[in-house]
């Protein structure tokens, strides 16, 4: 290598390096913004679009689909459903303007050695033959497909939100996204300020993602129609309200897309 010659070290474009044997520029490429505003609640939002991350929680088999963990201990299954459709409409634009999309999806360890007893308890809250439903790892009826498990079908992302060969998957261990993952690490490597939600349960793991990510100091805006819950009515009502009242703001998809 010439003593001249400097070449690019880093995990993106906007967030390299340029090294050579005597000399390294630690000054980052300029990143142009791209400014968007958007109708949202409970105030209209401007934001970077350059800076933005879109994070899908938990759209997988065992949640989303007729033959997964949830339609087989009898909840209806339609609401978590209900964002499919607007989220593919929503992921090529976004895919489109480079924004990155990152699915986080629940993929336990096989040996499920880093749960605790109440995660355990959470999925399978009666035991022994009263159960009538496998609990995480175990295999579900039917396709004996280990219950929530990483690389197995339960944990899939339906097929109808096949991911991208651009798109960023991590796995989750509890309701938080962030919680004993690299979620964190990904988007401050990515430079990423806001972060774009949806997904399922809203009142779950949906929220408490988003909260995390509001306590660590990002920007945060849930899109409502791509997120959904198949808990009561009340409790999607008292989710809105949160993420308007202290945790960010809260825009449709539509309105999302014509703005970008």
């Amino acid at each position: 290598m010439s003593q001249d010659m400097q070449i690019p070290l880093g995990p993106h474009p906007f967030n390299t390096w340029r090294a050579g044997p005597r000399r390294v520029d630690l000054t980052r490429p300029h990143r142009r913004e791209r400014r968007v505003e958007v109708e949202a609640a409970p105030k209209t939002v401007v934001f970077d679009l350059a800076a933005t991350a879109l994070v899908v929680v938990d759209m997988q088999n065992d949640f989303c689909h007729p033959n997964g963990w949830l339609a087989g201990i009898g909840v209806d299954i339609a609401p978590a459903r209900a964002p499919i459709e607007p989220l593919r409409r929503l992921l090529p634009v976004l895919r489109g303007q480079e924004v990155p999309v990152i699915f986080v999806n629940w993929g336990n360890r096989p040996d499920r050695a880093n749960l605790s007893p109440t995660l355990f308890h959470v999925y399978k809250p009666l035991v022994g033959a009263a159960a009538g439903f496998a609990g995480l790892g175990e295999p579900l009826p039917g396709s004996g497909s280990p219950v929530l498990q990483k690389d197995a079908w339960s944990a899939r992302i339906v097929d109808e939100l096949a991911p991208e060969p651009s798109d960023i998957l991590v796995d989750k261990y509890r309701m938080s996204g962030f919680w004993d993952t690299p979620l964190d690490s990904i988007l401050r490597q990515r430079r990423v300020t806001t972060v774009l939600f949806a997904g399922v349960n809203l009142d779950q793991c949906v929220l408490h993602t988003l909260a995390d990510a509001n306590f660590l100091g990002y920007d945060t805006l849930l899109i409502e129609d791509c997120a959904a819950t198949t808990s009561p009515a009340f409790c999607a009502d008292a989710t809105l309200y949160n993420v308007r009242q202290i945790f960010g703001f809260t825009l449709k998809s539509a309105d999302l897309i014509s703005a970008v």
